[in-house]
């Protein structure tokens, strides 16, 4: 396969792997001429290089490529700064209710009805509304299931 451009000349073929097995000839502004090819056989893809005067693709087809590479180191950091924060953040919340839950292992449940006894004698009142709010939620929660 054969191009023929004004600034650029370009001659080889394609080879097993779909890409270039030729050299690539550039021609730059200066009338300078440098030749140059590297391949990745497994892919296909074929990137030019040569002298400072080389073609004109040289820098586009790698340009691309490194822009795509920082992409994805950057949000790679970034996925990872967030899994150590939730890290970080469930460990904190897992030690608090391990805590919680050692607390209530070691509270006397007889004290604390007790206490809610001698609470309700001295206020009568707050005592029966707390006890007929609590009877209402128990009632919608047992009656939302029959639904």
């Amino acid at each position: 396969m054969s191009q023929n451009r004004p600034d650029n000349e370009t001659t080889g073929s394609f080879g097993p792997g779909g890409g270039p097995s030729g050299g690539t000839t550039g021609r730059g502004s200066t009338g300078t001429t440098g030749t140059g090819s590297t391949g990745n056989s497994s892919t296909g893809l074929s990137t030019t290089g040569g002298s400072p005067g080389g073609g004109a693709a040289t820098g586009a087809a790698t340009a691309p490529a490194s822009g795509i590479t920082a992409k994805a180191k950057e949000y790679g950091q970034t996925v990872a700064d967030a899994a150590s924060q939730a890290k970080d953040f469930i460990t904190d919340k897992a030690s608090v209710v391990g805590d919680k839950i050692q607390d209530l292992r070691n509270v006397d449940y007889g004290q604390i009805a007790n206490e809610a006894k001698d609470y309700a004698r001295q206020n009568p009142g707050q005592a029966l509304l707390i006890a007929a709010a609590a009877g209402f939620v128990i009632g919608l929660l047992v009656r939302g299931g029959r639904r």
